[in-house]
């Protein structure tokens, strides 16, 4: 099963994800490749699998991916090995992904993969003030190019088989636990 976890830039996706994978046995992580440059808190093939914008470009030239994007001025995708790997291991796979790699995904693995879909919002003020919080210190600029495509994420949560308002950590994280072992064990489920 796959479950494509989004919402904008800030609204939490990275530590609910880290809480799921520490307190759920059969979830892992399936971390995109990009070419940014890491950030003081990332861990490479943890949070993010790094790679120079050659690199990516190649692995989009040979078919690699399943889905990329460019996002705040850098490529995100996600690799067709990674994926096939942990889906042929069984494993329940949470990946934070923004909203045009969710349909990107959809169109392409609905008929052969379960995927749930869960959208976080979070109020424009509240998420302005997690981004100027953050640890790694967005420059305004940065600030400013999420903020400016709050609206069009939000547009899209029609998609979403979830929707979740993420203003408590320990609620959302619970939400979405109950949501995965729903969903898991569904019988026969239409997909």
């Amino acid at each position: 099963m796959l479950v494509l976890l989004s919402g904008v830039s800030g609204a939490g996706k990275d530590t609910i994800k880290k809480q799921l994978i520490a307190r759920m046995n059969n979830v892992e992580s399936l971390p995109s490749y990009t070419d940014r440059a890491p950030r003081a808190n990332d861990v490479a093939g943890v949070t993010y699998n790094f790679v120079s914008t050659e690199e990516f470009e190649r692995m989009i030239a040979d078919n690699e991916l399943y889905e990329y994007s460019v996002h705040h001025e850098h490529y995100y995708g996600t690799s067709k090995r990674l994926l096939n790997e942990k889906i042929n291991n069984g494993k329940i796979i949470v990946k934070d992904i923004e909203v045009n790699g969710v349909e990107n995904l959809l169109k392409l693995l609905k008929d052969e993969v379960k995927i749930v879909t869960i959208f976080l919002r979070v109020p424009k003020e509240q998420l302005q003030k997690r981004l100027e919080n953050r640890i790694d210190k967005p420059s305004l600029k940065e600030i400013q190019l999420r903020l400016n495509r709050f609206d069009y994420e939000e547009s899209k949560i029609g998609m979403y088989d979830y929707i979740i308002k993420n203003n408590d950590l320990e609620k959302t994280v619970q939400i979405i636990m109950t949501i995965i072992n729903y969903e898991y064990n569904l019988k026969n489920p239409e997909f």
